[in-house]
């Protein structure tokens, strides 16, 4: 959803940039007057989002300028009843005072016709649109392969076991799967087991009863509820403890869960994918993974090559991140000189597309040129 936000106010036209440039659905681009929306507003966007109180053309005459070709919300610090009224009578779709927080603005913006209407083009999407160029950056030959393999195993109901040094980009992997699978209107909800506590995944897994435990005061359903009809991905499997594993083997092989502190079964219709860098079939030997748990997850492994065995993605990763970095930070337009990209190819990448990215949005942040070269890359010092 392309949407402009015109605010002269340089603090708020930032944090309105921040906070809705995490949802991935939405593609902002600010202006810091109506001048210069007007000069670079086009067909294109979809929603236009205005400050009234604004030096040189203020928001109702930029309203008027706009003549009714884009849906609108108006946003102001200092409202008053008649230019409210005249907002509406301009076509006007919402009028928001500040301060708002930002799921205000968010349910705003999807109150929107249009926005509404593209929301539901991608819901009703088919098969065809959702290929692995609408997810993945760059191709080759060795993700080509796998990608055919995730396809094929969307369809199915098996667990699947991403496989593959860390970097690579298992989540996306999952998320493909999710998106190419029967699921795909339902949630996608993921867990990262080594970024939580032993003593709170249980409870962040299957949820809780009120008055469980001390700090439980009211009922809160786990991940495992929340994806019921959709997808559950459980990253860095290999960092499950033990006592958990019997418990998340039973909610596989019984479809129902209990939640912590309940008495009552819960049936749940949940896909598993997970995926971890650990060598899992040795952790089962050393019992430190559960044998019956790891074949219950593996019925399907795809081992995800690295970025060294990938090599012909690089190049196109690299421009769409520099892209992106750029946006991000509001910079004029950056380009990788021919020997950036040569150093690019020459390492080996050991963060795969994860550092890849990394090393980017860095050169982009220190390099005080429009051509970025293999200097600002600080590569040699990683070797």
């Amino acid at each position: 959803m392309k949407i402009a936000i015109v605010e002269d106010d340089i603090n708020m036209r930032k944090s309105l940039e921040l906070s809705l440039d995490e949802y991935d659905d939405f593609e902002i681009f600010t202006f810091k007057n109506a001048k210069d929306a007007l000069k670079k507003i086009d067909d294109s966007f979809d929603l236009i989002i205005t400050d009234i109180n604004m030096p040189g053309i203020d928001g109702i005459e930029f309203v008027k300028r706009l003549n009714g070709k884009y849906e609108i919300i108006v946003i102001t610090g200092n409202a008053t009843l008649n230019r409210a009224i005249e907002s509406i009578r301009l076509g006007v779709k919402d009028f928001l005072t500040k301060p708002f927080d930002v799921d205000t603005l968010v349910n705003a913006i999807q109150r929107s016709a249009k926005v509404q209407t593209k929301m539901k083009n991608l819901q009703n999407q088919d098969d065809k649109s959702l290929d692995k160029n609408s997810m993945f950056i760059g191709l080759s030959p060795a993700l080509e392969k796998r990608l055919s393999m995730a396809k094929k195993a969307a369809k199915s109901d098996a667990s699947i076991m991403l496989l593959g040094e860390s970097g690579v980009g298992k989540e996306l992997f999952a998320k493909y799967i999710h998106q190419n699978s029967k699921r795909i209107k339902m949630p996608f909800v993921a867990i990262n087991m080594a970024a939580i506590p032993e003593n709170l995944l249980e409870s962040e897994l299957f949820g809780y009863e009120k008055g469980a435990f001390t700090d439980a005061t009211a009922t809160k359903k786990g991940i495992f509820e929340l994806a019921d009809k959709g997808t559950v991905f459980l990253d860095e499997l290999a960092e499950m403890p033990l006592p958990l594993q019997a418990k998340i083997l039973r909610v596989l092989q019984e479809k129902e869960l209990m939640r912590v502190g309940g008495s009552k079964p819960i049936k749940i219709d949940i896909r598993v994918i997970s995926a971890t860098n650990a060598d899992l079939f040795q952790r089962v030997k050393e019992k430190k993974f559960r044998d019956d748990l790891y074949y219950r997850l593996n019925t399907i492994p795809i081992l995800i090559p690295p970025l060294r065995e990938r090599k012909e993605e690089i190049e196109e990763i690299a421009k769409e991140t520099l892209k992106r970095v750029c946006k991000k930070y509001n910079f004029e337009k950056k380009v990788l000189k021919k020997d950036a990209i040569d150093a690019l190819f020459r390492y080996n990448w050991p963060g795969n597309i994860r550092e890849l990215i990394s090393v980017i949005e860095r050169a982009a942040i220190l390099s005080e040129n429009e051509e970025i070269d293999k200097d600002d890359l600080f590569l040699e010092s990683r070797s």
